[in-house]
């Protein structure tokens, strides 16, 4: 029992405001941190980079266009972070489709912990953060962002600029605090390279993709891409119940060495009733995996974020459920094809489309 608490303690990111020994920002030091393999090290060394992101004076707010859904451009002390506000309480259910609904500011967070669980290290850092609207954002805000702002009832809102934004659903406050989530923003060292997903939904009602119907689908992809690497984050995909990962990326200008980067987790945790089978699809139907008491272990490692409880139980509960059921699957595809063909080792490579 007691090294069972040691390993949940390990698990902890205690949000320090200072970095020992170290004469340079969180900020240098976080970019220090990103290469090929992975974005970030090992929990002990997070703490610093995430307390700034959590309390770091906001100097500068735009829009940020990029995506369908309602996000923030904000500058920290010269750092550029990514803020995506609340929508819903903890207990709200998305229903319709799996992928369906508001991005979910929490399940960043939520995801970001799942990932250094697994230990993938393959996701930018996120962290909760209260953000007052009033006196935090509007001051510092560029005209296109605060012309979007407006007030609702006792709350201050705002809509901002992105595919889906629209003046009659602007995201508000709880007065002028408003909760959300700051992911922080790669190095521009870093360029990124944007990819089809090849198991990617079609959103049209009546048309299926490829995948959907072809049996054949992953033998023929085999010989275009190394599809070890999509089972392999379809089951992190699965865990969360995200359902919306239409494309991925990877570093550009980096050969071969480049993992695949766990961006936009957003859309995750909206259902804890529905474990979509079909975000597995690139298991089942490759039957290729990386060799290699979870909810304890998510809410251990999330307790110490500013906006805990960061999920709710149901969530909670859910992913322990949905492990079951990846683990069913690759029993199911070691029984049909043997262990060696199913198991295979991380390559750590890419072969673009």
């Amino acid at each position: 029992m007691k090294a069972f608490h040691r390993i949940m303690a390990g698990l902890w990111v205690e949000l320090v405001p200072k970095l020992d020994h170290s004469q340079q920002s969180p900020w240098e030091i976080a970019a220090q941190w990103v290469v090929p393999q992975e974005v970030y090290p090992e929990a002990g060394k997070m703490g610093a980079t995430m307390h700034a992101m959590a309390t770091k004076k906001i100097i500068k707010a735009d829009v940020n266009y990029k995506g369908t859904q309602l996000k923030a451009l904000l500058i920290l002390g010269g750092q550029k972070v990514v803020f995506k506000p609340k929508w819903y309480s903890r207990s709200y259910v998305v229903e319709e489709e799996p992928y369906a609904g508001y991005d979910r500011h929490n399940a960043e967070v939520a995801a970001i912990h799942l990932n250094r669980i697994l230990g993938f290290h393959r996701a930018p850092l996120v962290v909760g953060r209260y953000a007052h609207l009033q006196t935090e954002i509007k001051p510092v805000a560029r005209e296109q962002l605060l012309n979007t702002f407006l007030t609702v009832g006792n709350s201050m809102c705002f809509y901002g600029k992105c595919y889906y934004c629209r003046e009659t659903e602007p995201a508000c406050a709880d007065g002028d605090m408003m909760e959300g989530s700051i992911t922080l923003w790669l190095p521009d060292v870093w360029s990124l390279q944007k990819h089809r997903h090849p198991w990617g939904r079609t959103y049209r009602e009546g048309k299926l993709s490829r995948w959907e119907y072809d049996e054949s689908y992953c033998p023929h992809l085999l010989d275009i891409i190394d599809t070890a690497y999509i089972p392999h984050h379809c089951v992190f995909d699965y865990l969360i119940g995200n359902a919306d990962h239409h494309h991925y990326e990877s570093f550009q200008d980096d050969e071969d060495s480049s993992m695949l980067i766990l961006l936009d987790n957003a859309k995750s945790f909206g259902n804890p009733s529905l474990n979509e089978r079909s975000i597995l699809a690139s298991l089942y139907q490759c039957c290729i995996i990386q060799n290699g008491a979870l909810k304890s272990a998510l809410k251990s490692a999330m307790a110490r974020d500013p906006i805990s409880p960061v999920l709710s139980d149901p969530h909670l509960d859910t992913v322990n459920q949905r492990l079951l059921n990846v683990l069913a699957t690759v029993k199911q595809c070691t029984d049909q094809f043997g262990i060696d063909t199913v198991l295979v080792q991380d390559r750590m490579l890419l072969s673009h489309l």
